[in-house]
């Protein structure tokens, strides 16, 4: 299983286990992500975010055959022929894209087919609200209409995007009791996932010495663990965090989750669609002079990362 994964796991695990078992009468939370001035501003920053998760899942499998192709070449004897160079070799295509070669040329195009699922865990709820097979064929879908594929289904599906984990459902209303101790329940999986990761090695150094000086300093514990997860989300590094950027938190949880949507609209009180630290500290009910932004530091600190 592979960090992205484990730390989801993770989080699915402490959110689920502190979740309050009364439900409210089903009906269907807002869509943050639908409107169509969300897409026009975020909507290359979510399809970077939706890549690297991807890629993250064919990371093995790329390290893998690179490897057999090592043992392979290795293999040939001094009087074999040369060996012709892959033009594929250097060429990363984004989700929904492989490398075809022609010649010694090389472009992206869309995944002609998509594998077969069976798993109903590989199954996503998109921004529309409808049940895809895989996230692969998504992706596939965002391609064919971005290249004017006669495969597209439409113009309005170059705009998709996942929306959840799982099959689309009715989510149930999260109750205002739920909501009150929803911060609390975040502030321990934020600290939780924090000291995981750092018992696995898994955080530079700056992020180290956060985790160190939460686990020795109660005043510091909630606060360092969501400054750190805050500049963890800002991956366009502009000082607040976008609704698209909170996808890696949000995404995986929503199915599992009821309460992790309106929590996370809660946290842009004014509408902009960007969440500040002191936006992000409040949501989290810890005080504002507690919250000292570092991810400068963190940044700087990023190439120690074992």
């Amino acid at each position: 299983m592979g960090k992205f994964e484990r730390i989801f796991l993770l989080l699915a695990s402490f959110l689920v286990l502190f979740s309050v078992c009364a439900r409210a009468e089903e009906e269907d939370i807002v869509d943050m992500l639908s409107s169509d001035e969300m897409l026009d501003i975020d909507e290359d920053l979510l399809r970077t975010l939706e890549q690297e998760q991807h890629l993250k899942d064919l990371a093995r499998e790329n390290q893998h055959a690179a490897k057999e192709a090592q043992l392979a070449a290795a293999e040939v004897g001094p009087g074999a022929p040369p060996q012709i160079s892959d033009p594929c070799a250097k060429v990363h295509c984004g989700a929904g894209r492989i490398c075809q070669a022609d010649g010694m040329s090389a472009s992206c195009v869309c995944v002609p087919e998509c594998p077969d699922e069976v798993d109903p865990r590989r199954k996503v709820c998109t921004n529309k609200n409808e049940t895809w097979a895989s996230d692969c064929e998504v992706y596939r879908q965002r391609c064919l209409c971005d290249t004017k594929d006669a495969g597209c289904m439409g113009k309005e599906f170059r705009h998709i995007h996942i929306d959840y984990y799982g099959e689309c459902r009715d989510m149930p209303e999260c109750t205002e009791e739920e909501m009150n101790d929803f911060p609390r329940r975040m502030r321990d999986w934020l600290f939780n996932v924090m000291r995981d990761l750092a018992e696995r090695q898994e955080l530079n150094q700056h992020y180290l010495n956060m985790e160190m000086e939460a686990e020795s300093n109660m005043t510091r514990r909630w606060a360092n663990a969501a400054v750190w997860k805050w500049c963890d989300l800002d991956s366009s590094n502009d000082r607040s965090v976008s609704r698209h950027e909170l996808f890696p938190i949000r995404a995986p949880l929503m199915s599992l989750e009821h309460c992790i949507a309106p929590f996370l609209e809660s946290c842009d009180p004014d509408g902009d669609h960007r969440i500040t630290l002191k936006e992000w500290g409040k949501c989290l009910e810890i005080d504002e002079g507690e919250m000292n932004e570092q991810c400068a530091d963190i940044t700087a600190d990023h190439g120690n990362m074992p």
